[in-house]
């Protein structure tokens, strides 16, 4: 593919790497046109290509590689006691201290007028380059740099949904780009560049397979794939990214002959015992095994009256001789409630499954619990399992693939909303008790924690059908690394680094990205309720689509009022899950936000929300002003013609496009079933059908 079609096409993505024009940067970038890597280790060996390809397009000239420091400035990287000279006599003792297993130090050293990239391993060294292309990328002083920095969080994952035969179960960007036809792909070159998006944004491991995992899937343990498994790991270990793979719980019924796959059966304990050993054999970096488990139909422990600490157990057991862990999602509910049953509840479900098992899983299980009790709303309350476990290891779960956000055909930048979750206090120990406190394992001291999300990549050729969702993946990547940065600094790197450094391009698209949340969610589900989407694809509004299906997802509304009672006192007991202030806050109408009313509370039309409008009123308010304000986004990017690619700039044309006549849809389907179910008229007088 060649550069002309990738700038139009965004296939670079923000390692695009935009020429620097003529000036005072470029003279100063052109100072450092070798790259001086002195050992023999894959990733920095990856790393010194990255810089020699990156910086050789910003300054549209070759960059070599060699072993020799002398000659004048250059960017030198390696490990500490590595062997490269210009490295060791740069960061003394008190640097190397403080430099964690994937951290790195950049030192400008006045002596040679070189940059420096020191780390404690080789990831680290592969992190530090990309940090110097993106400061480089960016237009960033190099001149006196001391920069040191390490990742928060242990792991920070990604999980493809990808199925065999090619199809992405909630995937928005084409099909798979590792499985065609029951087969593994054989041509590796998109995976790589893959490898080099996620490493870059400081990503270190990915699961390969859907967590659905079906009959095909279910042998990637076996002989018959597993040599072609070990060929993609071998692409990702070469980025430091350890390759996971979701196993099927029934594995041993289903691959191994056995006539149970009972955890706590002997036969069965020694066969996840030998399978183990095998996929090491073939691999020996492997991460270890994603368990979707007694969830919606999949098989588990609950078979063998067995529960989720025996499950998970039985798999730690069998990995930890080689360092593997289990990854097991807390992702369980009751998946065939009657509609008539209001005393389940579909959100109190992880918690009353797992808070119980504390303090009964090996140390090398951790379990991933997704951001909200349902299921990746757009407004939802942070789940109360997060933090309520002190003795066992826990990670978030993020989907970055847009399933209930516009399934990429509408903008939604989540890194907004995913910043409020992680900020959300819990009192889990006292004030203090913060999401991202807890998923960085620094609260309850766990060994195993961090982040994982469900990618929102295919095989279109901008990796994510709009090619604005971008900035989701590049932003989760980013979050992982540093939960510290903020929503509006991430946006502006991104721009940047994918348009290049055009102000009005940057102060265009900042407002879009920042906007987009709140514009989906006023033309969507409103105060928090959820859901109200068309069964199954979950695309397009559809108000009672779920409200008589099996799932328990229920809004209840009737001729008087809307939203589901989850107090204590009179509901389902949901919002006593939560400690301190945030169970008064939730159980009280009173107190209750805005935004999340309607989860925690069934009112009536009339009833006054803080905001002063009438829940009815906000309801029409807000379904009006989302159409205006996705209008606007159209508007707002039509002004950037001839400013962006004109390919680039017609893709996310039509796309909005699409989501202003949406958010019509929406509004009126919304505001009319309301209509028609309250009875009330709308103050404004505006045409409701």
């Amino acid at each position: 593919m060649s550069d002309t079609t990738t700038q139009q096409t965004g296939y670079q993505a923000w390692l695009e790497f935009h020429p620097v024009a003529p000036g005072e940067r470029y003279d100063q970038y052109l100072a450092y046109s070798r790259i001086v890597c002195t050992e023999e280790d894959e990733v920095i060996h990856t790393a010194a290509q990255e810089l020699s390809h990156g910086i050789g397009k910003l300054l549209g000239r070759a960059i070599s590689v060699s072993e020799n420091v002398e000659g004048g400035a250059v960017i030198a990287l390696g490990t500490f006691g590595g062997g490269n000279a210009l490295v060791d006599r740069t960061f003394g003792d008190e640097t190397r201290s403080v430099i964690k297993p994937e951290g790195f130090a950049i030192k400008s050293d006045p002596a040679s007028g070189s940059i420096v990239i020191g780390a404690s391993s080789a990831s680290g060294v592969l992190y530090g380059a990309f940090h110097l292309l993106r400061l480089l990328s960016t237009k960033q002083a190099v001149n006196g740099l001391d920069v040191i920095e390490n990742p928060v969080n242990m792991l920070r994952m990604i999980n493809q949904w990808d199925n065999i035969d090619g199809s992405i179960e909630r995937g928005y960007a084409g099909k798979s780009i590792f499985f065609d036809n029951n087969r593994i792909t054989t041509d590796l070159t998109r995976v790589r560049d893959y490898a080099r998006l996620l490493a870059s944004s400081g990503l270190n491991a990915i699961s390969i397979n859907n967590v659905n995992v079906h009959q095909w899937e279910t042998k990637f343990l076996t002989g018959e794939y597993l040599p072609e498994v070990a060929k993609v790991a071998g692409v990702f270990r070469s980025f430091g990214i350890k390759l996971f793979l979701s196993v099927n719980y029934a594995s041993p019924l289903e691959i191994g002959g056995l006539s149970t796959a009972d955890p706590l059966d002997p036969a069965v304990r020694e066969w996840w015992r030998v399978k183990a050993a095998e996929v090491y054999a073939a691999i020996p970096d492997f991460g270890g095994f994603l368990v979707k488990a007694d969830s919606e139909n999949r098989p588990g422990p609950f078979t063998y009256d067995r529960d989720h600490a025996d499950g998970s157990n039985m798999l730690a057991e069998a990995l930890k001789p080689f360092g593997g862990i289990v990854i097991w999602r807390c992702f369980v509910y009751n998946c065939k409630q009657d509609w008539r049953d209001r005393v389940t509840d579909r959100a109190r479900a992880a918690y009353d499954h797992f808070k119980p098992l504390d303090g009964r899983f090996m140390d090398n299980v951790i379990l991933q619990v997704k951001n909200g009790p349902m299921d990746f709303q757009v407004r939802e309350p942070v789940s109360p399992l997060i933090g309520a476990m002190e003795t066992t290891n826990q990670m978030i779960e993020f989907q970055i693939t847009q399933e209930y956000t516009g399934q990429q055909r509408h903008l939604c930048y989540l890194v907004p909303q995913w910043k409020e979750v992680l900020d959300f206090e819990t009192y889990a120990k006292g004030e203090g008790s913060s999401i991202k406190r807890i998923v960085d394992g620094s609260l309850h001291g766990n060994r195993f924690s961090g982040f994982a999300a469900v990618s929102n990549i295919g095989n279109d050729v901008n990796w994510t059908g709009h090619l604005l969702a971008q900035a989701n993946l590049y932003g989760y990547g980013r979050l992982a690394w540093n939960p510290e940065l903020s929503a509006e600094a991430i946006a502006e790197e991104w721009i940047r680094l994918t348009f290049g450094g055009d102000e009005k391009i940057v102060s265009v698209v900042m407002s879009m990205l920042m906007e987009s949340w709140s514009i989906y969610e006023a033309y969507t589900a409103p105060l928090g309720v959820g859901w109200m989407v068309s069964p199954d694809h979950h695309y397009g509004p559809n108000v009672d689509g779920y409200e008589y299906s099996k799932w328990g997802t229920y809004h209840f509304a009737d001729c008087h009022g809307i939203g589901v009672d989850r107090t204590k006192a009179t509901g389902t007991g949901y919002a006593a899950q939560y400690k301190g202030a945030n169970y008064e806050t939730y159980e009280s109408v009173e107190s209750c936000p805005d935004e999340l009313l309607l989860f925690f509370h069934h009112v009536p039309y009339t009833h006054v929300l803080h905001s002063g409008q009438t829940v009815i009123q906000h309801i029409y308010n807000t379904h009006f002003e989302g159409v205006e304000r996705a209008e606007q986004l159209a508007v707002e990017w039509a002004g950037l013609k001839g400013s962006v690619g004109e390919l680039v700039h017609k893709h996310v044309a039509d796309r909005l496009a699409e989501q202003a006549a949406h958010a019509r849809e929406w509004r009126d389907m919304i505001n009319t079933y309301f209509f028609r179910k309250s009875g009330i008229a709308d103050a404004l007088g505006r045409t409701i059908y």
